[in-house]
């Protein structure tokens, strides 16, 4: 049997099911004749636009169109007629209430059977919450560009293998640059040549990770000339907590940097002048008094130079335990390690005023022991323990000679007393114990650690 031998049953049975999809679907489908008479109108269309269908049809479809939207239906009616399809757009209708709704409408020729055109149909989707979503994702997309745009750094965003998709306007701006050029790692370009393996390895390193990225370096901008950045980047994770993003910036800091070698030109300087008036006073101590007092406070001014230096070199930003013990002991270094034995907790970050009592105490202690203790022979040692009680809330550094001749108290006491007993009890509220048993000469100092400890955030 042909289809055209189909019997009236099976067309009963199609238009059935085709009227069941019509008024089934969640589309408002809609036909009319060429002036724009609506001729059927389904459930979803009464849904969306709030005219049932005994109320619509036979109307005309323009009761649905906004008034400054009139003339859309005029196009259509037209593009109609001569047998096109209206493809898919987005427009607004209004309710029966009078708000307006958000649609998507595409519009088809109706043909009879003969092929004439002879109505449209039209079918509608409400795109109200689906322009909600893209309206907030617009503000959110215009807050960001803003927010980024105008940030004076220099950002960028990369994928979760460090391939840079996005720069701020700022970034270009700067380099000079476009995305093409600067895409990937394209950003290797404008690194200075002396730095960018460096760079590239420890980002690659953070990547590698997952962890953030931080380092400084300098960037070339479109004039030609390098300024310094300050970078860092943090990962974006996804719901599961893998990394999906990296987020980065570069801060110019080249002002900064100057301004720091300014201060630390001024600051040597200050240091060398320094130096220079304990030379001139060296000098006239030597020529006014006897040779053994100008050389023991030749030594005691050298000491505090030593100590002045260390805390140049650091900013005058505080001092490790251990540096200290170092420096001074400058007159006897070929033996740390083998007769002065140096342990503890030597990584605590001292006060520049801290410093500056515990430096001069040990290198009086070492003097005496050159002189007179146990490493004014070849047998004698020191140890120097070092103890961070946090509980107590104590630093203790101790001083124990052994091995040495053997030894006496002294007659009297001297300024050397002062340094290592009075001054840290004046200066740090320290308690001091000092002994003069024959096996060896002992010394402990237990201070408060908010009095020799720098705070964290010092410096």
């Amino acid at each position: 049997m042909t289809n055209g031998d189909r019997p009236a049953g099976d067309y009963a049975d199609e238009g059935a099911r085709y009227a069941a999809i019509v008024e089934n679907s969640f589309d408002a489908i809609v036909s009319k004749d060429l002036n724009g008479i609506v001729r059927t109108w389904n459930r979803a269309a009464e849904k969306i636009f709030g005219w049932t269908a005994e109320e619509i049809v036979g109307q005309s479809i323009r009761r649905i169109i906004p008034a400054d939207r009139q003339h859309e239906e005029d196009e259509i009616l037209a593009r109609v007629r001569t047998g096109e399809t209206v493809p898919k757009f987005e427009t607004v209708r209004q309710h029966k209430d009078g708000r307006p709704v958000a649609v998507a409408v595409t519009v088809s020729p109706l043909r009879d059977r003969s092929g004439a055109i002879i109505g449209a149909s039209k079918i509608a989707h409400d795109i109200s919450e689906t322009l909600d979503v893209r309206t907030r994702l617009e503000d959110s997309e215009r807050m960001f560009r803003s927010l980024a745009n105008n940030i004076p750094q220099l950002a960028w965003i990369t994928d979760a293998d460090g391939y840079i998709f996005w720069y701020n306007d700022r970034w270009y701006d700067y380099t000079g640059t476009t995305l093409d050029e600067m895409k990937g790692w394209g950003w290797t370009k404008v690194h200075h040549p002396d730095h960018v393996e460096r760079v590239k390895a420890r980002f690659q390193k953070s990547l590698d990770a997952g962890q953030a990225w931080e380092d400084t370096f300098p960037l070339r901008g479109k004039n030609g000339e390098y300024r310094w950045f300050l970078s860092r980047a943090q990962a974006v994770l996804d719901p599961q907590g893998r990394v999906w993003r990296w987020f980065g910036t570069n801060t110019d800091i080249t002002a900064e940097r100057e301004n720091e070698q300014q201060i630390r030109l001024l600051m040597g300087e200050v240091n060398h002048r320094a130096k220079n008036m304990i030379a001139v006073v060296q000098a006239l101590v030597s020529r006014t008094v006897g040779r053994q007092y100008s050389e023991s406070l030749s030594q005691r001014l050298q000491a505090l130079g030593r100590n002045q230096d260390l805390l140049l070199r650091r900013n005058w930003g505080g001092t490790p335990l251990g540096e200290l013990l170092s420096s001074q002991l400058a007159t006897v270094a070929d033996l740390v390690g083998s007769r002065v034995l140096l342990g503890g907790d030597l990584d605590i970050l001292l006060s520049p005023s801290a410093a500056e009592t515990l430096g001069l105490a040990i290198h009086e202690l070492a003097t005496n022991a050159s002189k007179y203790g146990a490493l004014s022979d070849a047998k004698g040692i020191v140890r120097i323990d070092c103890v961070v009680d946090r509980g107590a809330g104590t630093l203790s550094v101790g001083w124990q000679e052994q091995g040495g001749p053997a030894v006496n108290p002294p007659a009297k006491s001297g300024f050397g007393t002062v340094m290592i007993d009075r001054n840290p009890k004046v200066s740090l509220g320290a308690q001091v114990e000092l002994g003069y048993p024959s096996a060896g000469f002992f010394w402990r100092m237990t201070v408060p650690l908010d009095r020799v400890q720098l705070a964290p955030d010092a410096g």
